[in-house]
């Protein structure tokens, strides 16, 4: 069985401050465009949620396209420690 790499990468990537920032944030700003949706008067309050809610919805689609590619590493990783384990021991970590 090859043994699972934990990547500072990974741990850095579960801290709390990085959670807050990958989903409060742009939960902030959507419900901030909402805010001022209903708290503004005139044409000014359809632009204000907008920008905001089109931030916050933009910057949630960042974070999962940064996670897709940050899986991807993840996964050659993986490939590469098991041709490691077949070159040391002459067969695939998942065979007999």
């Amino acid at each position: 069985m090859v043994p699972r790499v934990v990547s500072f990468d990974a741990v850095f990537m579960s801290l709390p401050a990085l959670q807050i920032l990958r989903y409060g944030l742009p939960a902030l700003l959507v419900t901030a465009g909402f805010v001022v949706l209903f708290a503004v008067e005139g044409d000014i309050r359809w632009d204000g949620w907008s920008m905001l809610v089109g931030s916050g919805l933009s910057l949630l689609l960042l974070n999962w396209l940064f996670r897709l590619g940050a899986r991807g590493d993840e996964e050659r990783d993986a490939e590469q420690a098991a041709r490691d384990y077949l070159t040391e021991h002459g067969h695939w970590p998942d065979e007999q």
